[in-house]
């Protein structure tokens, strides 16, 4: 495996080194947000759903946008630093806010850097390699994405133990934020790329397959039960987890993630994506059914989130690879604007229904919502998105 993932082409392996510094800016602030947005600048479950629903949403539409943009321009290095400019700067500006509006501005700063950024850039890794390579190439993106994110919550642990306060903590997340910036000015675009679009951009999907259409709905209906993460750290922390705890935790699931993500990423290269992206799903229903219900033994929280870990593992990089296999060759940057704005618009009402049933409701009715989506999301796509288009060709 690793002389499969040296084998890579360049802009490959830089994009990874990127997202690796990128995600340790990322998480060393991910797991204090809701404690800082809950504690320090006291917004309830509710206020958090609609910071996450609304940055996220718009975030994604940007996705779209630059998306076809970088497909029109031809150009996608520059969307994709300046994706990685802007959360640089807005992170570290969560540390000096008195209020939560005010969280919410820079939290849309930081999601339309990654909506500028995201859509070019997966354009980018599936242009570069050939179709069975797909799922190694978004593996190993997401694999260094992963580690950024174990190395994160690792050091904002440390700095908590050692008598930072999160608002310091907050204010460091700049460091590894700007060398993301430095490393992504190092990617080179591949010298031939396709010609320009001559028509034009079309809303109605219709120079995509029925296939690929099919997947985006139910690619929406898994999302709607997909809300932030956040309210996941804020169950744990709920069923008695430490504060010094939670970035430990997240770590967790990120070092699954990291460990198994070009693995089973790989495998959607041997197999039907489908059957890797179902087994992902089903491991989501699970987990959220067991977080849910189980609302008072925190001992079992660390095999759970583990757990957790390798539904991100399987899903991640297979459900993109699978876009490229769906879309035609010279509207990669727009399939991916579809595709992400497709599960970012979920995230408000996601988010919002979420926070919603667990404040006038209970827990386990928002987590019980959110297993439903993702078992219906599981047969649908395993029974409507004809899985034998994304079967790998044989190789002889």
């Amino acid at each position: 495996m690793l002389r499969s993932v040296l084998a890579l082409p360049r802009v490959v392996l830089l994009l990874g080194v990127v997202s690796f510094f990128n995600d340790a800016a990322s998480d060393l602030i991910y797991p204090l947000v809701p404690l800082y947005l809950t504690s320090v600048l006291m917004a309830g479950p509710r206020a958090l759903g609609i910071i996450e629903g609304i940055s996220e949403m718009c975030g994604s539409l940007l996705k779209l946008f630059s998306g076809a943009m970088a497909d029109k321009t031809r150009t996608k290095k520059n969307w994709v630093v300046g994706g990685y400019v802007l959360p640089a700067l807005s992170r570290p500006l969560l540390g000096l806010v008195s209020s939560w509006p005010m969280a919410l501005v820079l939290r849309f700063a930081d999601r339309v850097g990654k909506g500028l950024r995201t859509s070019p850039r997966d354009a980018l890794l599936a242009a570069a390699v050939a179709r069975e390579q797909r799922g190694l190439a978004f593996g190993f993106h997401r694999a260094m994405d992963h580690a950024g994110a174990v190395v994160g919550p690792v050091v904002a642990a440390g700095l908590l133990a050692g008598g930072m306060t999160i608002r310091e903590i907050l204010l460091w997340s700049a460091a590894p934020g700007a060398l993301a910036v430095m490393c992504s000015l190092l990617v080179r675009e591949p010298e031939r790329l396709p010609e320009p679009l001559a028509t034009r951009f079309s809303w109605n999907l219709r120079d995509f397959s029925p296939a690929f259409k099919r997947y985006l709905i139910v690619l929406a209906l898994f999302s709607l039960g997909n809300s932030s993460n956040m309210f996941l750290l804020l169950r744990a922390r709920e069923m008695g987890l430490t504060d010094s705890q939670t970035p430990l935790l997240w770590a967790l699931v990120s070092l699954v993630a990291m460990t198994c993500s070009t693995h089973l990423s790989a495998l959607s290269d041997r197999v039907e994506r489908t059957k890797v992206i179902v087994g992902g799903w089903i491991c989501y229903t699970l987990f959220y059914l067991f977080l849910g219900l189980n609302g008072g033994n925190p001992a079992w929280l660390w095999p759970s989130f583990a757990f957790y870990g390798l539904f991100i593992a399987a899903t991640e990089g297979a459900e993109k690879a699978l876009v490229a296999d769906l879309a035609p060759s010279n509207k990669l940057g727009t399939a991916y604007g579809w595709f992400n704005v497709v599960s970012g618009l979920a995230l408000l009402p996601a988010s919002l229904i979420f926070g919603g049933l667990w404040q006038s409701f209970n827990p386990i009715s928002a987590f019980g919502f959110s297993s439903a989506c993702a078992a219906l999301a599981a047969l649908l796509l395993k029974f409507w998105v004809v899985p034998e288009i994304a079967t790998p060709p044989n190789p002889s």
